[in-house]
This record gives C-alpha cells, sequence and structure tokens, in this order.
C-alpha cells in the first residue's frame, strides 16, 4: 500500500482554486482501499460474505443465455413467467433447501420441507 501510494502520490491543490482536485484511478483505488479496509477484507473473518459482490450478476446470466439461444421472448407475458421461475428457482438454491421438492410441492400444492 506504501509502495503504490508513493508510485501514485495525490496532487495537491494550488492555492487559490476552489473545490477538490481530480485524482488519479490509482491513487482513488489504493485511498478507496487503505481507507475502507475493513470491508474490503471482510469476507477473510465472516464466512458468511462472499468474496465477490457478484450475485446479481450471476442471476441475470440465466435471461441472458435465454435471450442468446432463442433471440428474444417471444412475449413479456413469457418473459415475467421466465423470471418469476428463475427467481424462485434462485431463492432455493440460496437457502439451500432441496431445489426438486420445492418444485414438486410447488406444483402439488403442499408444503415444501424447509431442509435438505
Amino acid at each position: 500500500m506504501k509502495a503504490g501510494l508513493e508510485a501514485h502520490p495525490e496532487i495537491t491543490k494550488p492555492s487559490g482554486r476552489r473545490g477538490r482536485i481530480g485524482q488519479s484511478k490509482e491513487t482513488n483505488l489504493l485511498r478507496r482501499l487503505r481507507d475502507k479496509r475493513e470491508e474490503v477484507l471482510r469476507f477473510m473473518n465472516d464466512l458468511g460474505v462472499p468474496f465477490d459482490n457478484n450475485q446479481s450478476e450471476r442471476d441475470l446470466r440465466m435471461i441472458k443465455v435465454q435471450q442468446k439461444v432463442s433471440g428474444c421472448f417471444r412475449s413479456v407475458k413469457g418473459a415475467e413467467r421466465f423470471c418469476v421461475i428463475s427467481s424462485y428457482i434462485s431463492t432455493i438454491r440460496k437457502q439451500g433447501i432441496n431445489l426438486m421438492n420445492s418444485i414438486k410441492s410447488a406444483f402439488t400444492g403442499e408444503k415444501a420441507p424447509l431442509s435438505t
């Protein structure tokens, strides 16, 4: 960290100028990592925190794959149904519940077991 900040020092504001002076991307990143060290490294101490924040991208990936395979959704209603089903499956997986039992219970109207 220290070597990085020495290689990319903060630009100081000349006297007589108002407002903040823009810093380089490298300097901004190093400052953010320094100032938010605890948040950046939280995944190392709390195993419940994921290493990255790409869960939303993973959740949207199936929609993009479906569009790529078929070219598009045929109707808005079809896209809505696809999203509801995808959301249900994603939620079941995140909660660690047995997927096949949950889908079966959704069709039969039975109460799904809460464990795997």
